[in-house]
This record gives structure tokens, C-alpha cells and sequence, in this order.
């Protein structure tokens, strides 16, 4: 997509060597989100470069996303592009447009890169779900998420739920979504949430040096390393060791050819 269609949608993609950052930007509404946002940030993910190792997700302006579009549910806007266009679909055909607007945000889960949240102010519902979908959190201490969802008659769908429980357990999660309660920065912390919580004004500084940090090593180990994690609480330890082996050869391989 070009940088004027992302524009359209309220998304920007900036790239810089090995980091991108792709940067919702609809600060007016505190960058409430569109399945028009989700349908492009799926086509991100899917034409990044092979050199991105890092791809950073922020807000522009002082709110990472508020959430929903709310037009999204006003009848008047119930056409294909708003939430409500869904109830003209069977049941069949909602749930697999509703399956391409969790694209926008399953891609970052890829082991190719990386992913961090970069936290400022609200991360409501859909935001809270962004920011869950990405491998690490780090926000600044005025950081606020809320799973908004049930307030309005409504579920977690956009790939949130599971990372919620697997970061915070089941019984802290259920609390989360079931009462929408805002979850301050330091609690966010403390309970698993975030990686870490810093004052608004060294955020950028503190995300620029994680990045840095992140696509230091040589290339392939943050990968390897990933595909490793992912999924290691389902498996039983031969299947981990297993993998772990086949996973070091192929680095031994790799270290042994960039050394000759």
C-alpha cells in the first residue's frame, strides 16, 4: 500500500534499516479504529521487507487507540466497511470477514520480527487488543488499558483473549473483560501485562534503545529464538528439546558459514 492509501485509512509506516513503525494516526478521535484500519494493517504485515527485525505499534498524540470507531456502530454507517454491516451477513459470512479484520493484528505474532507496543495514555478495547497482540509492552506510567468489549454487549475478538490469560492467568483475565475496568500502567507491570513502565518523556527513548538492542544479534537468532517461545507452555519438554536441537544446529550451521 502506498503511504497515501495507508493515510486514508488513519495508518502510517515509516521504516528505518530494521526497525518500522507503523503509527495509527487519527489523533482527532484518539485514534479509534476502523476494520478499513484492520484490513490495511494485515497488508503491512504482509509486504514488510525481509530486513524489518522490530516493528514498533504506537498511537499518534497522547493516546495509543480509544478503541472502536464508534460510527462503526451508528445505523446510519452500516454499510460493508462499519461493524454493523456484519448483521446483513449469515453467520458463516460474518465470521470469516470478522476473521480478516483479526489479520490486521495476528500478523505480529510472525517470528520474522519482534513487535513492541509503544503505550501513551488509553489502550481501550480494540487498543488494548493491539497492544496484546505484539511480543512486548512498553508504556509510559500514564498508560490506561481497558477491555471495553463488555460495556457494550460484546466479546473480545480481535485475538485478545489469549494473550490476555496467558500473561495474567485466566482468573485475573475474566476479571479484566468481564468488569472493563481501566488497569493502570504500574498494575499493568506488576501483574504481567507490560514490560515496562517509564515517564511519558523518556518513552521514545526507552523503545529506540529495546529496538536496538532487539536487532543486535546476528541475523536469524531473534527468530529462531521466537519460534522457540511461541507455543512452548503446550508442549511437552522432549517436543521443546527437540526443537531446541534441531534449532541449534541450524545456528551452529549459520555461525560456522558467516565465520569461513
Amino acid at each position: 500500500m502506498t503511504s497515501e492509501d495507508l493515510a486514508a485509512v488513519g495508518l502510517r509506516l515509516d521504516i528505518e534499516g530494521p526497525v518500522a513503525t507503523v503509527t495509527l494516526d487519527r489523533p482527532d478521535v484518539r485514534n479509534a479504529q476502523t476494520p478499513a484500519m484492520w484490513l490495511a494493517l494485515a497488508e503491512i504485515g504482509r509486504t514488510l521487507p525481509d530486513e524489518v527485525g522490530v516493528v514498533v505499534v504506537t498511537g499518534e498524540g497522547e493516546t495509543f487507540s480509544a478503541g472502536l470507531d464508534r460510527a462503526m456502530l451508528d445505523p446510519s454507517n452500516a454499510g460493508e466497511g462499519s461493524v454493523l454491516g456484519l448483521l446483513a451477513l449469515g453467520d458463516e459470512e460474518a465470521s470469516a470477514r470478522i476473521e480478516e479484520f483479526q489479520r490486521g493484528f495476528t500478523w505480529l505474532r510472525d517470528p520474522r520480527f519482534v513487535t513492541i507496543a509503544k503505550v501513551r495514555g488509553y489502550a481501550i478495547g480494540a487498543g488494548f487488543q493491539l497492544a496484546l497482540a505484539c511480543d512486548l509492552r512498553v508504556v509510559a506510567d500514564d498508560a490506561k488499558f481497558s477491555m471495553k468489549e463488555s460495556a457494550l454487549g460484546l466479546v473480545p475478538d480481535l485475538t485478545g483473549t489469549k494473550p490476555l490469560v496467558e500473561h495474567v492467568g485466566y482468573a485475573r483475565a475474566l476479571e479484566i473483560c468481564a468488569t472493563a475496568r481501566v488497569v493502570p500502567a504500574e498494575e499493568a507491570v506488576r501483574i504481567g501485562l507490560a514490560t515496562a513502565a517509564v515517564p511519558a518523556a523518556d518513552l521514545d527513548a526507552a523503545v529506540a534503545e529495546l529496538s536496538a538492542a532487539l536487532v543486535a544479534p546476528m541475523p536469524g537468532v531473534v527468530t529462531e529464538t521466537k519460534t522457540l517461545l511461541q507455543g512452548a507452555a503446550d508442549r511437552d519438554l522432549d517436543e521443546q528439546r527437540r526443537l531446541e536441537r534441531e534449532a541449534q544446529v541450524r545456528r551452529f550451521r549459520a555461525v560456522a558459514a558467516a565465520l569461513s
